[in-house]
């Protein structure tokens, strides 16, 4: 079971909760009137927050304003997938000129040829490529692929990486760390799933060589929710060596590094090549879509000719918005961008910035956590019941994955969200955040600012020592 969110022990009682709600009740009605409509008054289940949503009326740059009109440095990032921040200039000028001509040709257009040699060219695994409308549908074409290439039907996954959420990799991910289904998935399928421990290259290797009928491992290359759970650079190349060696597709979500990591993905920037890679959000220039890429003898079993030539059975791949013509055209300006500008750099640069500047704050306040992660990522580990840290020496590969994982379920975690909201920064409720090419200096000190302020507030509310 996945851990349910409770709301601190101090309740209503909280200043800080009380500066939160007095500062949205617009969020506060919307979240109400949601409940009416969708189950938990929810879109995606990453939105889930105490004591209820934010919710957001417009965006520019690396700011966002929520109905309220309360401004926001926007940590977020649309998920992952808005490294060149809200509306851009390049990205909103293709779409607004794409829109003029059309939204759905159900026919081929020069958009989708130009978007897809714009990926082969920056992606080193992109032989051949196809658009999807999600990471979740790249990622489920992709096992296919390699189950009919192999054929073979077992998948090698690593517990706390993040697929998507279709059946193969619904569970192993926040609970059902044992290889169990969660509700709704066969237990057939779950079988036919080995779970691996990312901190384990020895275990993961003899894993590999003890079991022959292995079709894919696949793997977020930088590690679970884009480094949140680590992972060492050397697990990449011994995972390269062992799947060429025993002829099990190696397969990167690169959902969320792919184009933030580097301009080619993490595989560029590791010197490690998949043999397919999955992509999605910033593929798209923040819009829906998706793509598989890979080496062109897997990805010919999505090919008509190649597979009556030799006499095989082709693998249906249908999708109404499969390269859709808008999303093609923000794709590829963003792609463009990324490509010619420093964007990736900058990004990481602003999280080291950041993450330096947030340590510095929690050693002058004596508060037992840690900011930490890679890239343009940042992380909070609030020790959950494992206890602190020393935020100057923390190295996350200490710590196990339920560790990690428990950190954003705490009393204090769900406030230190609040408190930072109410000093007008939004993180995830991973208890993190990603920076973008667009986040400035000021926009780093601000930041820093809001987290003194915040370990200030939980002091006063004694959920800091």
């Amino acid at each position: 079971m996945s851990t349910p969110m409770t709301a601190p022990a101090a309740g209503s009682n909280s200043p800080i909760e009380t500066t939160f709600r007095a500062r949205t009740q617009g969020s506060a009605d919307r979240a109400a009137n949601a409940k009416r409509i969708f189950p938990s008054g929810l879109v995606h289940d990453a939105r889930r927050m105490w004591p209820y949503p934010l919710y957001v009326e417009r965006a520019a740059s690396s700011h966002k304003w929520d109905v309220d009109g309360n401004e926001y440095i926007d940590y977020y990032g649309g998920h992952g997938a808005l490294i060149l921040g809200h509306g851009h200039p390049r990205v909103l000028q293709a779409v607004h000129e794409q829109l003029e001509l059309g939204t759905h040709y159900a026919a081929g257009h020069d958009l989708e040829i130009r978007w897809g040699e714009r990926i082969q060219a920056l992606v080193p695994c992109a032989e051949r490529l196809r658009f999807t409308s999600s990471g979740t549908e790249a990622n489920l074409l992709a096992l296919r692929l390699a189950r009919a290439f192999t054929g073979r039907n077992r998948i090698v996954r690593f517990r706390g990486h993040f697929h998507g959420w279709q059946d193969h990799v619904a569970f192993g991910v926040d609970s059902h760390f044992d290889g169990t289904p969660s509700p709704g998935v066969l237990d057939g399928i779950a079988e036919q799933v080995l779970l691996a421990d990312a901190h384990d290259e020895a275990g993961t290797r003899a894993l590999l060589e003890a079991n022959d009928d292995i079709a894919a491992v696949i793997l977020e290359p930088t590690g679970g929710s884009f480094g949140a759970v680590p992972l060492r650079d050397s697990m990449l190349s011994m995972l390269r060596e062992v799947t060429r060696a025993r002829g099990s597709v190696l397969i990167f979500d690169e959902v969320v590094t792919g184009f933030r990591v580097a301009p080619g993905g993490a595989q560029a920037h590791f010197g490690v090549t998949p043999d397919m890679a999955t992509f999605a959000k910033i593929v798209a220039g923040g819009l829906p879509g998706g793509c598989i890429t890979g080496a062109k003898d897997i990805l010919d079993l999505l090919d008509f000719d190649v597979s009556q030539a030799l006499g095989r059975e082709k693998i249906v791949h249908h999708g109404t918005y499969n390269a859709n013509p808008v999303c093609a055209a923000s794709g590829l300006a963003a792609l463009s961008v990324i490509e010619r500008e420093d964007v990736c750099a900058i990004a990481s640069e602003r999280a080291r910035q950041l993450r330096g500047g947030i340590n510095d704050v929690l050693v002058e306040s004596g508060v037992a956590w840690a900011c930490y992660g890679s890239h343009s990522a940042f992380y909070f580990y609030t020790g959950g019941e494992s206890g602190g840290v020393d935020p100057a020496n923390f190295d996350p590969f200490d710590w196990p994955l339920e560790a990690i994982k428990a950190c954003s379920g705490t009393s204090a975690a769900k406030k230190l969200r609040l408190a930072l909201l109410n000093g007008g920064v939004d993180i995830s409720g991973k208890l993190g955040g990603l920076t973008s090419g667009v986040h400035t200096d000021d926009d780093v000190g601000r930041t820093i600012e809001a987290m003194r302020a915040a370990v200030l507030a939980l002091k006063d509310e004694g959920e800091l020592n």
